[in-house]
């Protein structure tokens, strides 16, 4: 019997996006169980291939429209998704599907879709992703409804596959009035080394043209947001000795945001600092990962943060915002750092001094963190098991 599962939530397969769409990727090209057909939502205006349904993967790809309605865009994309997936399933009569829900933005629709989802014998899943309620993007009305509709997710769920063990505490804390099912899978990762060497021209035109020089840089990659500390991680960069520099990957836009950072650091006048913009070929993006000298990590809002699986797995040495998340991650294949005055700094100068040895260690201490707990194998093979279980 095959098991049909609906993804709704990813922009879509191929991926050229964030964590979901990379996630949705993976389970679907890695996929080992015969007993499973995936379908897959994906944003029409973004999507490579334009037909309705099309094939990738070996998954079902359902294109869906979405008018531009501002920020409820990806609150109506979920549900535009919900609703063909409903369509479908009583078009075809089909029994037992699950459908799989990654992040609460429709929280205030789910009822409606729980009920019709129940008469076929389906079963909804939800990934409560993190604290998206927290992020400091959002306004207060906007964080208001973030809460409410994860309220509202996790009340509906028949379970909650939390990519974090810290999201799966709160979860169950937070919501116990509704005595919710979760069980936790992480977000996957590997140790597989870029295809690139120092020849190939992708690579040394971006280290030219960025004046960057391999071995001899602290790397920051993500999302150029407040809660990802940036302010904290240049402040400290600047008040440190070392003479290497800070290359930090991301998508900066001169907004108000840029603005507020140049006012506070001056950083514009530290040369180490170097903005260099967002590197989307993975395979550049691994080696300029293998070849820092040390990568920070300021994030403090989320689960299982890919960039930090990527970290992990390809840079040597790993510092991280001392956070739940982080350290459930990182555990000993990495060294912590709080947000006080001096501590990051310091460390940097520490760091700056290490040993061959001590480097070689921290790097197989990370690698070890990936193979054991984050390699896509295992994550994988958890997703079928839960999938292909009885209900």
């Amino acid at each position: 019997m095959t098991k049909n599962v609906f993804i709704i939530g990813a922009k879509g397969i191929p991926a050229n996006y964030g964590g979901f769409e990379s996630f949705v990727e993976q389970l679907t090209s890695r996929k080992e169980s015969q007993d499973i057909h995936y379908y897959v939502a994906c944003r029409r205006d973004l999507s490579e291939d334009k037909a309705d349904t099309f094939k990738y993967n070996d998954a079902t790809c359902f294109n869906v429209d979405v008018p531009d309605v501002g920020p409820a865009k990806a609150i109506l994309y979920d549900v535009n998704a919900f609703r063909w997936t409903m369509n479908y399933i009583k078009k075809n009569n089909i029994q037992d599907a699950i459908v799989y829900v990654l992040a609460c933005r429709m929280g205030p629709f789910i009822k409606h879709f729980k009920k019709q989802l129940q008469q076929y014998n389906g079963t909804l899943f939800v990934n409560p992703d993190g604290h998206e309620w927290l992020r400091a993007k959002w306004s207060v009305p906007v964080r208001k409804y973030w809460k409410y509709s994860e309220r509202l997710m996790v009340k509906y769920a028949d379970l909650l596959i939390c990519d974090s063990q810290n999201i799966e505490k709160y979860i169950q804390k937070d919501y116990k009035q509704y005595s919710p099912q979760t069980t936790y899978i992480a977000y996957g990762s590997d140790i597989i080394k870029s295809k690139l060497n120092e020849n190939d021209q992708v690579v040394t035109e971006w280290y030219a043209k960025n004046k960057v020089q391999l071995n001899n840089y602290y790397l920051i990659v993500g999302r150029f947001v407040p809660e990802n500390n940036y302010e904290t991680m240049i402040r400290e960069f600047m008040d440190s000795n070392t003479t290497k520099d800070l290359v930090i990957i991301s998508n900066v836009e001169m907004n108000k945001f840029y603005a507020g950072l140049q006012n506070k650091t001056g950083f514009e006048s530290d040369q180490r600092i170097k903005f260099v913009g967002t590197v989307y070929n993975t395979e550049l993006l691994k080696y300029i990962r293998e070849n820092a000298f040390a990568y920070i990590h300021g994030h403090e809002v989320g689960g299982t943060n890919p960039s930090l699986l990527e970290a992990l797995g390809s840079t040597k040495i790993n510092m991280l915002l001392n956070v739940g998340f982080n350290k459930e991650v990182g555990e000993d294949g990495a060294i912590y750092w709080g947000k006080q005055k001096k501590q990051l700094s310091g460390l940097i100068n520490e760091v700056d001094k290490y040993s061959e040895l001590e480097v070689s260690e921290l790097d197989r201490k990370s690698d070890l963190r990936i193979i054991e707990q984050f390699d896509w194998k295992i994550i994988i093979e958890s997703y079928e098991n839960q999938f292909t279980k009885e209900q």
